[in-house]
């Protein structure tokens, strides 16, 4: 773990991958601009304060454009991690051959990259995968409250495991059978929610969030190749 760490620090200095992370930052930025753009169209005239009594206070298109902001913004802090993650599996194919042929190069040769519609249902099971098990702890993170620290802990908890479980699908997806896949996954449990809890860390923090899934994405490559599946 700390060797994946290092390594993965310095696979941030390569310009190939700071290329892909600029590009997946602006591909997830571009998909809240369209989800403000939806919500601002989906206000516009409509009557919110119908929904709970009968007063009328029905939106125009500044007021709607308002509220889309605001929800973007509320959209961006709590479904930013799930959103990158799901992006940088588009990306994490290129991000794996960049640090095997690095570090790698015998395993290189023999990757056999999967299909985008296989990476592409893998991303959006990802991001879905962490908007449940968010939703499901939700409870517990209001619970939580009262101890002050709890729902932080907690929100590490959850998505480290999340995290951990699809990084760790998407960089094993290019090497080996299912059967190898799978039990290198159950070998390294422990390992890939102490990289998702990273990740987790690094999306709390400003600027820092913006590494988190590169990263994360680099960490998994490097723990798969020296934790390889017999």
């Amino acid at each position: 773990m700390p060797a994946a760490f290092l390594l993965a620090l310095g696979d941030l200095a390569d310009r190939r991958i700071i290329g892909i992370l600029l590009r997946s930052l602006l591909v997830t930025l571009l998909i809240f601009a369209v989800v403000g753009i939806a919500t601002g169209w989906a206000l516009a005239g409509t009557d919110p304060c119908g929904l709970v009594g009968d007063m009328e206070c029905t939106l125009d298109g500044d007021t709607g454009g308002i509220g889309a902001v605001l929800f973007t913004l509320l959209a961006i802090w709590f479904l930013f991690p799930a959103v990158a993650l799901g992006v940088i599996c588009a990306y994490i194919e290129r991000i794996a051959g960049i640090i095997e042929a690095r570090h790698y190069p015998a395993a290189a040769g023999a990757a056999r990259p999967p299909s985008a519609g296989r990476m592409a249902w893998l991303g959006l099971r990802s991001a879905g995968r962490v908007i449940v098990y968010n939703l499901i702890a939700l409870p517990f993170y209001l619970l939580l409250l009262v101890t002050g620290i709890g729902p932080l802990i907690l929100f590490v908890i959850v998505n480290g495991i999340a995290f951990g479980r699809d990084l760790g699908e998407m960089v094993a997806a290019r090497h080996g059978d299912a059967a190898a896949r799978q039990a290198w996954l159950g070998a390294t449990r422990l390992q890939r929610m102490l990289i998702g809890s990273t990740v987790t860390g690094l999306f709390l923090v400003p600027v820092a969030n913006l590494l988190a899934p590169v990263f994360g994405a680099a960490m998994t490559v490097h723990l798969f190749h020296r934790r390889r599946p017999a």
